[in-house]
Order: C-alpha cells, then sequence, then structure tokens
C-alpha cells in the first residue's frame, strides 16, 4: 500500500514540541511521509516564546507551489500563519493548486505559554480565507471565542453551540477541543452538517502538553490522507493524543511545559529508545 503524503503549512518550533516540527512526528507516527511549508520561524523553549520572525509571503507561496510541482499531496494542515499577508498568500496558492485536496485548519493563536502567534489583523483573514477552504476546523476554547467574537465556552452545551455557528461559516466540519474545560474530562465536539458526537477522553494529570493542538490536527490529516472519514480520524487521532499526552511525563525536555510522547507505541515495541 503507498504511504500517503501530508504537507504541512506552519510555523518552526525549535524545541520540537510544537509547529512544524510536531506535525512531522505526529504524521510519521500516525504512517504517513510529512513534507512541511515555513510561515514563520521562532525562538521557543517550554517555558514560552522570545522571538517571532515571520517569513516573506513570497517564499512561503514558493515553498507551496514547488511541492505541489513536484509531489501528490493526500492531505494539508494548515497551522500558524502569523499575518494576514501570510494568510492571504497561503489561501490563494492553496486555492490554485490544491483543489479536492483534504484540509485541515488548525487556527494557531496563542503558544502555550501565552504569547501571542497571529497577528492582530489575521483573525478576519482566517475567517474569510480559511474557513471555506478546510475539510475540517480544529480551534480550542479560546481560538473558537475569538473565531466567533463571544466569550469563551465554559460548559458542553456553549462548546456545541459555538461549534454549529463556526459550521455556518461554510465548514464542512468543526472539531472544538475541549480541553480548557475545568472538568475532570476531556472531551472534544464534532459538529458535522448531520449533528454533532462527541468525543470523551481522560485528562492526564501532566504539565507536559506543549504542542497537543498541533500534534491533534496533524494526527487527523494523516488519517484523513489514509481515506479515513472526519468522524473515524477525529477518533483515531484523539486515542493517539491520549497516549501520547499520557506517556509524556517519560520524556525529559525543558523545565516548562514539556512536548507529549509522539512515539510512545513506537518505542513501546522496542524499536529505539536510545
Amino acid at each position: 500500500m503507498t504511504i500517503r503524503n501530508v504537507l504541512s503549512i506552519a510555523g518552526s518550533d525549535p524545541s520540537g514540541g510544537a509547529g512544524i516540527q510536531a506535525d512531522l512526528k505526529a504524521f510519521s507516527a500516525r504512517g504517513t511521509y510529512g513534507m512541511a511549508a515555513l510561515t514563520a520561524l521562532t525562538a521557543q523553549n517550554t517555558q514560552g516564546v522570545t522571538a517571532i520572525h515571520a517569513l516573506p509571503p513570497d517564499f512561503v507561496r514558493a515553498e507551496i507551489e514547488t511541492i505541489f510541482a513536484d509531489i501528490s499531496v493526500d492531505a494539508v494542515k494548515i497551522g500558524m500563519i502569523a499575518n494576514a499577508e501570510i494568510a492571504e498568500t497561503v489561501a490563494a496558492t492553496l486555492k490554485a493548486h490544491a483543489t479536492g485536496i483534504p484540509v485541515v485548519l488548525d487556527p494557531v493563536m496563542v503558544a502555550k505559554g501565552g504569547a501571542p502567534l497571529l497577528a492582530s489583523d489575521a483573525n478576519q483573514a482566517i475567517m474569510k480565507l480559511f474557513l471555506p477552504l478546510a475539510t475540517v476546523i480544529t480551534p480550542n476554547l479560546p481560538e473558537a471565542a475569538a473565531l466567533l467574537g463571544e466569550q469563551e465556552a465554559k460548559t458542553r452545551e456553549v462548546m456545541a453551540e459555538q461549534a454549529k455557528r463556526l459550521l455556518e461559516h461554510g465548514l464542512r466540519a468543526v472539531l472544538i477541543k475541549g480541553g480548557h474545560l475545568e472538568s475532570d474530562d476531556s472531551p472534544d465536539v464534532l459538529a458535522e452538517a448531520d449533528g454533532v458526537t462527541w468525543f470523551e477522553g481522560p485528562r492526564t494529570k501532566t504539565r507536559n502538553t506543549h504542542g497537543t493542538g498541533c500534534t491533534l490536527s496533524s494526527a487527523i490529516a494523516a488519517e484523513i490522507a489514509k481515506g479515513q472519514s472526519v468522524i473515524e480520524a477525529v477518533r483515531v487521532a484523539k486515542a493517539y493524543l491520549a497516549e501520547a499526552i499520557a506517556a509524556a511525563d517519560q520524556l525529559s525536555v525543558g523545565s516548562g511545559h514539556g512536548p507529549v510522547n509522539h512515539f510512545i507505541a513506537l518505542w513501546k515495541e522496542g524499536v529505539t529508545r536510545r
């Protein structure tokens, strides 16, 4: 069976826990071949982001066009976009080259430590340019509220209502992640045209959750690239992420919010741990 190719368009995290680095790990862990087009460079570690350098939009376009000129792309994941100009460039390039290819949009706005990763002028650009392109969008509670211009959801009922309202913006599917809820579990809700589906999951007590959003959206993109439906891709990806979070404390990376354990399944099989 041919290995499917998945392209991430996102920012770089030199500490390896989030961004392009997490995307490539998740693609590989889920049995796909990962590719990357960078939108921005960040200086960050497990304690926070200290600097951001957005790449020139023309260079971002060249990265994406060069991939499509040579390689078959089975799914696209969009993460950190950085600003409105890059958003316009990425959207136009995908319209020209990615018709019919599934797109998973993770509207990255704020880093785990609280640093903004999206310029204030880009919020509306995401709503206008990317929502119509997306097969599924995967905001967390603050991101969903920001996209809608509403208060952050504090209950499951509001989560589901916000997912339905986002669906009305031309989306085929909306997954709102409930990790920010103050509860003993971590539920996510998927809204599609035929209704909503809840995905339940345990809340692991660990501070090592850096890159969870990047990892989940990338795992979803990988599963969709392999031919899974959105609902099945979310189910598989959430189970994968739950295992990666549960094993996060096996890693010793930094003194802040460490990464999840992307390759726990591989390491459990004894392939490598050195």
